[in-house]
């Protein structure tokens, strides 16, 4: 349930950076027909926590990302890197880093490039660094 919620959420995160008129509420209504109230409900949870907390997320990706300006990933990097922020760092539940940031390059190997499994495990795998220091 927890990686459909999370593939999901990179759509919605994903198809409303690049078409802002479309609402993350009007994504959700396109998958709510065919998906369950939990793993919809996670969904919504990690979109509006993204949204919620975009500043602090990108800033400590940034930090994290010693050469690569956030605004230059791949826009599918970016928000499965911003979901995981938001999971590791923001969300009440607290998840062990460790499965968040398996589930987010399992989920890079399928929606980004060849190399977008090791760049999202470099970055997150960072800020689990800096974070210990």
């Amino acid at each position: 349930m927890r990686r459909k919620s999370r593939e999901l959420a990179l759509q919605i995160l994903f198809q409303t950076e690049f078409t802002p008129e479309v609402t993350m509420q009007d994504m959700a209504t396109v998958f709510e027909k065919k998906i369950d109230s939990e793993t919809m409900d996670y969904t919504m949870l990690l979109v509006k926590g993204v949204k919620q907390h975009r500043e602090k997320i990108d800033a400590r990706i940034q930090e994290a990302s010693r050469h690569w300006k956030i605004d230059r990933m791949a826009s599918v990097d970016r928000n499965i890197l911003r979901s995981a922020v938001f999971e590791m760092l923001h969300a009440k539940e607290t998840i062990e880093p460790k499965i968040v940031i398996n589930e987010a390059i399992e989920i890079a190997k399928v929606f980004g490039t060849q190399d977008s499994g090791s760049f999202v495990n470099g970055i997150l795998d960072q800020i689990v660094r800096n974070d210990r220091v």
